[in-house]
């Protein structure tokens, strides 16, 4: 009789956050069809709807291919994971059993929650369970080593902390004092928004320092002081940087400043580190570990784009302008789609080719092509959105709310045209990953 191995959990993960992307990704462009034909499959699935499912399923693609990665690692890197399998099998259900269920909320229209949080508050609950014991998990898995971790252990270990206090931060709108008093709501919800945000970028980019690691097979930089001073820095990030998402609300003018000061060092971490990560790394490696380090290598390109972008509109002056506008959603793309989205992936990849290796390479280089000039231009048509809709709030209010819709008509057609080139690059690369992962399945049956 055929049992299930202990690694299996941590692919179910990682196929279930692949499955995600490919949802999100058909979620996204039937939302962007509704702008350019607004009755599009309206009475069915309103914007209303389609803009949190879109919301969910791209961030259950990073939060569940990072959780199954890190289960990965420490299977492969500590022998007493195994003890600990039922607690990474009841994890892996409750969030599967609540991300159906939310889903179900969001299709009958049932939005009781916050921006990006909009399901009923209960869902809070199983979720943060769900992050509790991965925490165990994580802690009794490594609590023996705890001394001598390297870098990427500090950076898992603050993102499921964290991620565990934000996440309920972002659930104290429902005490009446924060109810009462709106600037304080508004502060806090942006507030622990970008700090859960902060809190599974610990994941994705401590993800990215252990590949990079493994590719070169040289563990040195992660137990450097360079490595450590830049946890540090990108700690102070999670903690302080969300600020320069509330310039316009009324609070403490030290809050800015801190915040603007702070959103200077943005990504400078990230681009220092696969800096001298190519720079040292053999031939050999790149061969070896072909897929895994095109995609890192892809997000080096998108973390530069993203830090001239994140810079210009932490300024205060130019925020006034952008904040609320298309660019604002340029900069949460490239940062999901465009950094963490490819660091994944390179996750991923890596994992199937120190395995048995990946089958239909080609293809998924041809789906690589299709999706990184896809998302250029498609992250382009968003600025150019963006500068439009700020000139017009700006300088040409006489023009009505319909004219101004009318004029962005080719715009959204580029913007759904750019956006099917994205889903259909990711879609040829995701297909091929899930048929390597059932492979890696049938194989773990013994």
């Amino acid at each position: 009789m055929k049992r299930m191995n202990n690694t299996r959990y941590p692919f179910y993960f990682i196929a279930a956050g692949l499955i995600s992307l490919l949802l999100g990704l058909l979620c996204g462009l039937l939302a962007g069809f509704q702008y350019v034909i607004p009755e599009f499959i309206k009475e069915t699935l309103p914007f209303n709807a389609l803009r949190p499912l879109h919301t969910l399923s791209v961030v259950s693609w990073v939060l569940l291919t990072a959780i199954g990665g890190v289960y990965y690692y420490l299977g492969q890197n500590n022998s007493g994971n195994s003890r600990y399998q039922n607690l990474i099998k009841t994890h892996f259900w409750i969030f599967m059993l609540t991300g159906f269920s939310i889903t179900l909320s969001y299709l009958f229209k049932n939005f009781a929650g916050k921006e990006y949080l909009e399901f009923p508050s209960y869902f809070y609950f199983p979720i943060v369970l769900g992050w509790i014991l991965f925490g165990i998990n994580y802690f009794k898995t490594l609590a023996a080593s705890f001394k001598s971790w390297p870098v990427y252990y500090w950076m898992w270990a603050t993102g499921i902390v964290l991620m565990i206090y934000h996440f309920t931060e972002a659930h104290l709108w429902l005490l009446p004092y924060f109810k009462e008093h709106f600037v304080q709501n508004v502060a806090l919800q942006w507030k622990a928004g970008g700090s859960y945000v902060g809190s599974w970028n610990m994941l994705v980019y401590g993800t990215a320092i252990y590949v990079m690691t493994k590719i070169g097979n040289d563990d040195r930089y992660a137990k450097s002081g360079k490595a450590f001073f830049f946890y540090f820095l990108g700690l102070t990030n999670l903690m302080f940087g969300w600020a320069h998402h509330v310039y316009i609300v009324p609070t403490a003018p030290w809050i800015r400043y801190l915040a603007y000061g702070i959103s200077m060092t943005e990504w400078i971490i990230l681009v220092s580190i696969i800096y001298d990560w190519k720079k040292n790394l053999s031939k050999d490696s790149k061969t070896e570990f072909t897929l895994a380090y095109q995609f890192m290598r892809l997000a080096d390109f998108w973390v530069f784009l993203n830090i001239i972008l994140a810079l210009l509109i932490s300024i205060p002056a130019i925020n006034l302008f952008t904040h609320g506008t298309h660019i604002t959603v340029a900069h949460s793309m490239g940062t999901t789609i465009g950094i963490n989205t490819l660091i994944l992936l390179s996750s991923v990849t890596y994992i199937l080719e120190s395995n048995s290796g990946l089958i239909a390479v080609k293809r998924v280089k041809i789906g690589i092509r299709i999706f990184n000039i896809s998302f250029l231009l498609f992250w382009i048509s968003l600025l150019l959105m963006g500068v439009k809709k700020a000139y017009w709030i700006y300088f040409n209010q006489a023009l009505t709310f319909g004219k101004f819709q009318e004029s962005m008509h080719w715009f959204y057609s580029l913007f759904v045209l750019f956006g099917f080139g994205i889903l259909a690059g990711l879609y040829l690369i995701v297909f091929e990953l899930l048929k390597n992962i059932k492979k890696q399945l049938s194989q773990s049956l013994v």
